[in-house]
């Protein structure tokens, strides 16, 4: 029986691919290992969005690679996904030891890769449905479910679009569907992905088409918290806040702002400036007061001098967010801001990013202690695997990956509950974290 193993890279909708890739290899017969040695097929789901993204990429191509030569026996490397899709003959250059490349149009047909068989080429972006078999990675408690796949916004730094075409959205019935098959196999939360899961449903034909989604999976009772990530900030309405407020859908929004001044964003063909950010979130709060809000924004874009940084910082401080991710400016071929140059130097970049996180953590830290004290329910993930005495799970104001954890101290005395989602008394924080332990 062949052993596969697959390095993941990016995102949580390449996650979804990969599982989608090992479910069909397993339907198959294949062995799952995590053992790039033991493995005799190593898949790697490339991510190309960004400079760091592709570096990445190249070290774990490249960390396969050895392990394929330091294998007598025929190991095979396959390597897949977005960057692949965007540079595939660059990277056939750059690494001849690599048996198979495909983009991201044919991870159905991954055993025919492997296997040298030819299959029917597809012309687009693949995109599963509730009959694709998925191998789920993530812990038995939560898992993601991508509800579409491309995009059809514009932004000029952006090479989504490039890469994977215009937005397609999954039938709701299909999603439903298989977030009733996800709850069947004990899955408590289920995290909505999409490169704009607000403006799921419009090539549809639907109005309102992530409310009308939402109001659909709340009625399969196992599903404890149902999680919206990547929300566009100018398709969120009343009727989503709506849905937002209702007991099962978490509270928390995440919505990149990408920055807060009006001549970079329109440099960037974004929509909301600060000021008007600032209105939906104070909206936003007072339909739903415990609301968690996460953004990202992007630094050192072209144009933006000390006034423009200063503004974002300004705005970062004002808006108070629960969470926040940052990232340099990378200049992408191809993209529309391509003709801007990359004028803020790197050294630039780097102090602004960490003044930004130095900002953001002074916030999380003062958001964290207000948790101090109360019983919290935490979706469980599992033992610490550096300290078994440690739970390690997630309250619905923190999602999977990007944001902070929960670790739950077990006494000597006590066993871990078969509960998913327990509830805890918080008793310590730090800047992105919290600690608690068990209540009687």
């Amino acid at each position: 029986m062949r052993k596969t193993a697959l390095i993941n890279l990016g995102c949580a909708k390449n996650l979804v691919d990969s599982e989608v890739m090992l479910g069909y290899l397993y339907k198959k017969g294949y062995k799952i290992s995590t053992d790039l040695d033991q493995a005799d097929i190593i898949i790697i789901n490339t991510c190309g969005f960004i400079k760091e993204a592709r570096k990445e990429s190249e070290s774990a191509i490249r960390k396969a690679v050895k392990a394929k030569l330091r294998d007598k026996s025929q190991k095979m490397v396959i390597a897949a996904g977005c960057y692949v899709e965007r540079c595939r003959n660059e990277l056939k250059a750059k690494f001849p030891d690599v048996d198979r490349w495909t983009g991201v149009k044919d991870f159905n047909h991954i055993e025919d890769i492997i296997t040298g068989r030819s299959f029917p080429k597809s012309d687009r972006c693949y995109l599963y449905d509730h009959k694709s078999p998925r191998y789920l990675s993530t812990p038995p408690s939560w898992a993601y479910i991508k509800i579409s796949e491309g995009c059809s916004h514009k932004c000029s730094f952006c090479a989504i679009p490039l890469i994977k075409g215009d937005y397609r959205s999954r039938p709701i019935h299909s999603i439903v569907h298989e977030a009733s098959l996800l709850a069947d196999k004990g899955i408590n939360e289920i995290n909505i992905v999409s490169q704009d899961s607000t403006y799921y449903g419009r090539d549809l034909g639907l109005k309102n088409g992530l409310a009308s989604l939402l109001q659909e999976l709340i009625q399969i009772k196992k599903i404890k918290w149902i999680r919206i990530l990547y929300a566009y900030p100018e398709e969120i309405n009343d009727s989503l806040l709506e849905m937002i407020s209702e007991p099962n859908i978490c509270s928390y929004m995440d919505c990149p702002f990408q920055h807060s001044n009006r001549t970079i964003l329109n440099r960037m063909k974004r929509g909301m400036d600060g000021n008007q950010a600032l209105r939906l979130m104070d909206k936003m709060r007072k339909k739903i007061p415990d609301i968690a809000l996460r953004t990202t924004v992007i630094v050192g874009f072209p144009g933006e001098e000390k006034k423009q940084f200063e503004e974002l910082k300004n705005f970062i401080r004002s808006a108070q967010f629960d969470h926040l991710g940052a990232f340099a400016y990378s200049r992408e071929k191809n993209t529309e801001c391509y003709g801007l140059g990359d004028p803020v130097d790197y050294k630039t970049k780097t102090n602004r990013l960490r003044e930004i996180m130095d900002i953001q953590s002074d916030i999380s830290s003062e958001k964290n202690r207000k948790y101090l004290g109360r019983r919290m329910e935490v979706i469980v993930e599992g033992r610490l695997e550096e300290d078994p005495s440690l739970l390690v799970g997630r309250t619905q104001y923190q999602a999977p990956e990007v944001d902070g954890l929960v670790y739950i101290d077990l006494k000597k005395d006590q066993k871990e509950a078969a509960k998913k989602i327990q509830t805890f008394k918080i008793t310590g924080c730090d800047d992105y974290d919290l600690y608690g332990e068990q209540t009687t």
